[in-house]
């Protein structure tokens, strides 16, 4: 940081001299007496000072300065403040329980108080002192509001059922809180899926996803649409403002009462209508599924995928939505940072379970549990891709187990989806910790059957060579690593959803990571 000649800095303050003199206003003078700094204190993370200057918002290290003024932090009392806002379905139980497990493991007594239907805190105090740590507020709505506070700094955390959109990303930028689609502003806390529910009475035993947002466009309005019996087809909803139908291509028919459509406050009360009605079908989550039964989605060539926790890790169930935590891009209380360390620690993978979502724990799948997918790409071979395509995918991979992490790219781009780059940092961090050194991971690429084979081969072997480069760039001390990281491509074989579907062909594109010993 580069700072005006004192002289400067001098005449600039007081050039301000005659106005008024805010509480919260502070002067930082250096240990020398060269540099001095006033304006408004924004905050305090008890090691850095932050303040809006003429200059700009700066972050000073309050060892280095001296500090005057009524606002100044106090040396030994210090709290940290936090406010945490977003997403009802992350912050009404997976956070929390996040939070205590935390406070568990740091030997830090918690109190938890309920203001009203959407704000709650939590009180970290230090047993052996009895002097408060940390006040950590929830606010408790819905992810677009909790990106709104963020913006207008009532909040230094987001939580977010789906990916901050290009206009919030923009406001950030403009609000300089940076940009949160780049690396570590975000982290994916747990998974979950949207997920088609029905009663276990209810006589539909799968639902195709074009079917599903036929239903949610008001198309589709009866069972015997379907195949079933010759009834009026109950949809239930969470709030609009939940965004969980935006997940679908179709919009939904603003008309709620022609379409019989009930809203509901929350996804676990969708459930709970759902499983006592057989004429309902709910748009819920794999999460708060309660006594209701989860519909698998069939392909128009009659490929079923059902959202266990396998095809929700892989994404290869094609609604999967993380639920992520968004920071913004200035330094953050130290209990807020190793709260946030803890979030993606093993440890906090049991709380996830617990808490009905998946997790991200790493799980392996060795060759031979592949052979439905070999059957599929038996059945798939054509003129262009034959048996000695078969044959070098099977010789590449029979000695290796498939990881759950797989990536992804957005629709008509190369660039990797948000899950996808969540995904790099992981394996990153996975490789630093020497969890798979001496052995070798390959970056399978694969493809969808659009276009030519030849055409499609080249493109695998990119996007599997694009994931590999990504990941080797995010090994903080790559000299310390011994994994062989390698990349190829196998074109349009082993495909796992239906070409003929659009969610079917994004499912195929994708780059798997195969462990191989060396």
């Amino acid at each position: 940081m580069t700072f005006p000649r004192p002289a400067a800095l001098v005449t600039a303050f007081c050039l301000m001299c005659s106005a008024a003199f805010a509480s919260d206003r502070v002067t930082l003078t250096s240990h020398d007496g060269l540099i001095v700094l006033s304006g408004d204190l924004l905050s305090y993370d008890g090691e850095f000072i932050r303040i809006d200057t003429i200059y700009g918002r700066l972050t000073v290290n309050g060892s280095g300065v001296v500090c005057e003024g009524a606002a100044c932090p106090i040396p030994g009392f210090y709290m940290a403040e936090l406010m945490v806002s977003g997403s009802g379905l992350t912050g009404t139980d997976l956070l929390p329980r996040l939070l205590e497990a935390f406070a568990a493991r740091k030997g830090l007594m918690f109190v938890r108080q309920d203001e009203d239907a959407t704000h709650f805190l939590y009180l970290l105090t230090d047993p052996a002192t009895r002097n408060p740590v940390a006040r950590i507020r929830f606010r408790v709505t819905t992810t677009t509001e909790g990106f709104a506070d963020l913006v207008a700094e009532q909040a230094d955390i987001t939580m977010a059922f789906r990916e901050i959109s290009d206009a919030e990303n923009a406001r950030s930028v403009e609000a300089n809180l940076g940009n949160l689609r780049a690396p570590r502003r975000s982290q994916i806390v747990a998974l979950d899926a949207i997920a088609p529910l029905v009663a276990q009475d209810n006589p539909m035993t799968k639902i195709s996803l074009a079917d599903l947002d036929r239903i949610v466009s008001g198309q589709i309005t009866n069972w015997a649409q379907l195949g079933g019996p010759d009834t009026a087809i109950r949809l239930h909803m969470p709030a609009q403002e939940h965004g969980l139908s935006g997940l679908f291509q179709s919009q939904e028919a603003d008309n709620d009462d022609v379409l019989r459509i009930t809203r509901h406050t929350t996804v676990a009360a969708v459930a709970k209508a759902v499983a006592s009605d057989p004429a309902a079908l709910g748009i819920g989550t794999t999460s708060k599924v309660g006594m209701a039964r989860v519909l698998p989605f069939v392909g128009s060539c009659g490929q079923v995928v059902r959202a266990d926790v396998a095809a929700i890790k892989s994404e290869d169930y094609p609604l999967t939505a993380p639920h992520y935590i968004y920071t913004p891009s200035r330094r953050l209380p130290a209990i807020a940072r190793e709260f946030l360390e803890f979030a993606g620690s093993e440890t906090a993978q049991d709380v996830v379970r617990a808490a009905g979502f998946v997790d991200q724990s790493l799980e392996f799948e060795p060759f031979s549990m592949q052979g439905t997918r070999l059957g599929r790409a038996i059945l798939s071979t054509d003129r262009e891709v034959g048996v000695s395509d078969l044959r070098r995918v099977v010789t590449a991979l029979q000695d290796g187990s498939r990881l759950s992490i797989t990536f992804r790219f957005e629709d008509g781009s190369a660039d990797l989806d948000a899950p996808s780059r969540a995904n790099v940092t992981l394996l990153a961090k996975y490789l630093s910790e020497g969890r798979f050194d001496e052995s070798e991971l390959l970056f399978a690429g694969f493809s969808d059957g659009q276009g030519g084979a030849s055409a499609n081969l080249d493109l695998s072997r990119r996007r599997a060579e694009t994931v590999r480069e990504a990941v080797a760039a995010a090994i903080e001390s790559p000299e310390d690593v011994t994994t062989k990281l390698v990349a190829d491509g196998f074109g349009e074989v082993m495909p796992i959803g239906c070409d003929e579907d659009d969610w079917g062909r994004r499912m195929n594109r994708r780059v798997e990571v195969w462990l191989r010993q060396r």
